[in-house]
């Protein structure tokens, strides 16, 4: 696995381990921490490197799962290289799946969406608006090629807005309901961009880990939404968190300064249901309850 000791890796990792499945990571900890993985039972072996370093190691997996890809718009912005290495990451892998006859399940993202009306479908025309989107639709483009070249079986999972437990690495990154929640444990207002009516599919963490486990344990390539179908506004998620925390603290609103900004997010399920019977389990306000358990024993006030 790539990423594994990042925020969606690490919870899959554990899932993995807990089934009784040898484990290898790599990872070169940019967004990642060792601390995700510590103290897992289990036959797991972590590689610091990059997925450009994969032709060089001595690995032969029967499964790859991908997640080790710079995973935030800004991170493009100021880098716009990552696009290049993003992209020769997944070649790597899709060159380790050809050798081996590995599956490979990959993270994409929801913000192939960007400029469409939603619920967002997995059929709808993509408009590339940025450099994170170019790179993730070029992964998906390149699946398709190494499918029809190679037989190389890929799915690429359309990750909408996931929080949940090991986001601490991710810092400024972070999903916007931990950071609201990191906010508010330390007695300071969560800053909102706009009125907060924007609205986000938010998916639990450990939904997306079932949806991941899913695919690779399926017969399914393509493109999947991995969501709830519901989605909730940000004046929704502080509302909630105060609410469960107790607390009588208030979103600050402040003029929006991005571009391109997108105003809604919304899943469309079904296909992930047809395909993988996947549907996710906790809502927001149950997967809010979860965090503020497992952040409130970490998190400095």
């Amino acid at each position: 696995m790539t990423g594994g000791a990042g925020f969606i890796g690490s919870n899959l990792v554990e899932e993995l381990l807990a089934s009784g499945e040898d484990v290898i990571v790599l990872d070169n900890f940019t967004t990642g921490s060792r601390e995700n993985l510590e103290e897992l039972p289990g036959n797991l072996r972590i590689i610091k490197g990059s997925c450009l370093d994969l032709p060089s190691l001595d690995v032969s997996p029967e499964a790859i799962y991908h997640l080790g890809i710079p995973s935030s718009s800004p991170m493009y912005k100021r880098n716009p290289m990552l696009v290049g290495e993003a992209i020769n990451g997944a070649i790597a892998v899709f060159e380790l799946a050809k050798k081996t006859g590995s599956r490979v399940v990959y993270a994409s993202t929801s913000s192939l969406y960007s400029g469409q009306t939603p619920p967002h479908r997995e059929d709808m025309e993509v408009f590339v608006t940025d450099y994170y989107t170019e790179a993730r639709f070029s992964m998906e483009r390149f699946a398709e090629l190494y499918l029809k070249l190679f037989g190389v079986e890929a799915v690429g999972m359309r990750f909408f807005s996931v929080y949940g437990p090991h986001e601490a690495a991710k810092k400024v990154y972070a999903n916007i309901v931990t950071q609201f929640l990191w906010e508010m444990m330390a007695g300071r207002a969560p800053v909102i961009y706009g009125d907060g009516t924007q609205t986000r599919d938010f998916v639990y963490v450990k939904d997306v880990v079932s949806a991941l486990q899913l695919a690779m344990g399926s017969d399914y390539t393509g493109a999947l939404n991995v969501g709830t179908g519901k989605s909730y506004s940000f004046n929704d998620v502080a509302e909630i968190l105060a609410g469960e925390m107790g607390l009588d603290i208030r979103a600050e609103h402040v003029n929006n300064p991005i571009k391109n900004y997108v105003q809604d997010t919304l899943a469309d399920t079904k296909k992930a249901e047809e395909v993988l019977g996947f549907k996710a389990r906790r809502a927001l306000k149950e997967g809010i309850k979860e965090i503020i358990e497992f952040y409130g024993a970490t998190a400095s006030g």
